[in-house]
């Protein structure tokens, strides 16, 4: 069943360049220079002078034919792969920017990823240089330097001494690697259909898989993505979603390219409050994790406010949601409305200008936001909508539109994308979006794409009459975290179980900040490890202690050694009383029956998430 609808489009300012006219990211860049060459690209903070630096298009541009020159003098030849290391900064676009327009293929890795991940990307996808940040990520990559022979190459943006580099490394610092080097800015990117990065995402085997997308699947995302909203050169995004993740990578970078805005670079989570009052961007765009913290920073407050005060604040967001239900035309007039002004004084205005004040758009994706979250912020008047995509889809299939906006949904689809929804309820896509296919790995991609070139998601989803789709379940059981991170529970749980002291675990972290699991121990074996603990094993708050749950934890991060960094679990709910098919956790083949088992013990699942 394929459904059509018409969505809210806007329209795109003729400033905004489009994939015709660039055909490839590079050339998108370069068509952005000649368009404005002197107007503001990117702005970070220097840390040596204390302050907020702005950069040009056209000095980025001239550090982009230095890079270019540097990457030349390697050897390096189209199709060849690069990785970058770094947080968000000038370097990680100057990089990727200067690699893609050599026609080299870019692959992002975390910087907080587990060295044997990083060890097993580069070696998966023959990664032949690498730039990193500094002195801390190359000491945790020399637990893993027997896997990188393959890289001629490692540059460090900051300064690594001598003495901290083994001979048998080919590692310069970033001020090495570029002295003395002088270039323009070169065009040799090739096919616009060509590959242009491979972005590894967790699969259900618990290696990651690496998605092959073409300069054409960004672009024409990122192009249907300006007009599903009214944005203009003016508009300042705030970057601080990781690049490495698809969805800041496109709407973070080619995007405000695209339309000629500029970008900030934060300094980093534990100051994104401060660079949002100082930065004041009209443009954020986050995982819901960024909006869960701030939520829970205010609830916090609110809980310490005298009961007048938070009676204020809740009517607050009543009477905000009620006016935005009304400008929507979903909701009645209500004479509380008039009152708005009064309540966006006293306290939306306050909160807001936490934020910046100028925000324009608040766009969430990468896992689902809770309703109350959105429902919050929405009454608050900040102008938040939620969409839906993938990696494999660069990223988003939909989006809302501000002037369409049902928070509850992943939105209506993108301009120039065709949905529908197939057996099961699968929500199906095809686009020019669509990856080229997994790196290595064509099982998994023909298990993914049909002969007739249907993504197929695994997403569950029913339509409502004016086209807003409504995630309903998973085909296949994928955990999608609250940071967008994905991990397959099913094969983390096999791993988990391999330790006899496990006889039955599910692990549990939907649109959640970390995993925990649920764990059924096999009573000899607790026996055992009550002993060393010096516990007594026949004592049920003996489960419940510290130091069993550390020593639990321990065994499991063992286990889970071979996934992704952000596949481990951090507090686990312990218990001998076995899940049966009499007591109805368990289906007549054994299987666990997941929502049964978190209604179960849903008072010990939440207790895991409020003990910090």
């Amino acid at each position: 069943m394929q459904k059509k609808h018409k969505a809210v489009e806007y329209p795109v300012l003729p400033s905004t360049l489009n994939p015709e006219q660039v055909e490839t990211l590079p050339g998108l860049f370069r068509a952005r220079v000649a368009a404005t060459p002197d107007k503001i690209a990117y702005r970070h903070f220097d840390v040596a002078g204390k302050r907020w630096l702005a950069t040009t298009w056209e000095e980025i541009a001239t550090e982009v034919g230095h890079w270019q020159a540097a990457l030349k003098k390697e050897g390096l030849v189209a199709g060849d792969r690069v990785a970058v290391m770094l947080k968000n900064c000038r370097e990680w676009v100057v990089f990727d920017l200067a690699a893609l327009g050599l026609g080299l293929v870019v692959v992002p890795l975390y910087t907080d990823d587990r060295p044997e991940n990083a060890a097993y990307i580069m070696e998966d996808a023959g990664v032949k240089l690498l730039l990193v940040e500094g002195k801390k990520q190359w000491k945790r990559l020399q637990q893993v330097s027997s896997r990188l022979k393959n890289l001629q190459r490692i540059v460090s943006v900051n300064t690594i001494e001598k003495d901290d580099r083994p001979q048998d490394v080919h590692l310069q610092s970033m001020s090495e690697w570029l002295f003395g080097v002088e270039g323009s800015v070169l065009a040799e990117e090739g096919d616009p259909m060509g590959l242009a990065t491979i972005v590894y995402t967790s699969g259900t085997t618990g290696k990651p898989k690496g998605v092959m997308l073409s300069h054409d699947n960004i672009l024409f995302n990122a192009w249907g993505a300006a007009q599903c909203g009214s944005f203009s050169p003016d508009d300042r995004f705030l970057s601080f979603l990781p690049l490495s993740h698809m969805l800041e990578r496109m709407a973070g970078l080619y995007f405000p390219m695209m339309i000629g805005a500029e970008v900030v670079y934060s300094r980093g989570i534990n100051q994104l409050g401060d660079d949002l009052v100082t930065q004041k961007p009209t443009t954020l765009v986050s995982v819901p994790r960024i909006y869960e913290r701030v939520y829970a920073r205010i609830m916090g407050k609110l809980r310490k406010d005298s009961a007048f005060k938070q009676k204020i604040f809740h009517k607050a967001v009543e009477t905000g949601w009620k006016r935005f239900e009304y400008q929507q035309g979903r909701g009645k007039w209500d004479k509380s409305i008039l009152l708005w002004p009064v309540y966006k004084r006293l306290v939306a205005d306050k909160i807001l200008q936490r934020l910046g004040g100028r925000l324009r758009y608040a766009i969430c994706g990468g896992a689902a936001l809770p309703p109350d979250i959105a429902r919050m912020f929405i009454g608050l008047g900040l102008p938040m909508v939620q969409g839906y995509g993938m990696t494999e889809t660069s990223p988003v299939i939909c989006v809302n539109r501000p002037d369409d906006n049902i928070p509850e949904s992943i939105g209506q689809v993108l301009p120039g994308v065709e949905v529908r929804i197939g057996e099961n309820d699968e929500l199906q896509t095809r686009s020019r979006s669509v990856m080229l296919g997994y790196w290595n790995n064509q099982q998994a991609t023909d298990d993914t794409i049909d002969s007739d070139g249907w993504l197929h998601t695994g997403d569950q989803v029913r339509v409502n009459e004016t086209g807003h789709y409504f995630i309903t379940g998973r085909i296949k059981e994928i955990i999608v975290l609250g940071n967008g991170e994905k991990v397959p529970p099913a094969d983390m749980e096999m791993a988990i179980a391999m330790d006899p002291l496990i006889d039955q675990v599910m692990v549990i972290g939907e649109a959640r900040s970390y995993l925990t699991a649920l764990a059924v121990l096999e009573p000899q074996e607790w026996q055992a490890l009550a002993k060393t603990l010096r516990l007594d094993p026949n004592d049920p708050e003996s489960l419940q202690q510290k130091k069993t749950e550390r020593a639990v934890l321990a065994r499991i991060s063992k286990r889970l050694g071979s996934f992704p960094g952000y596949a481990q679990v951090r507090k686990v709910h312990l218990t001998l009383e076995p899940w049966t098919v009499d007591d109805g956790l368990l289906t007549p083949t054994l299987k666990m029956k997941r929502p049964q088992i978190v209604k179960r013990f849903e008072q010990e699942i939440e207790a895991m998430y409020r003990q910090r």
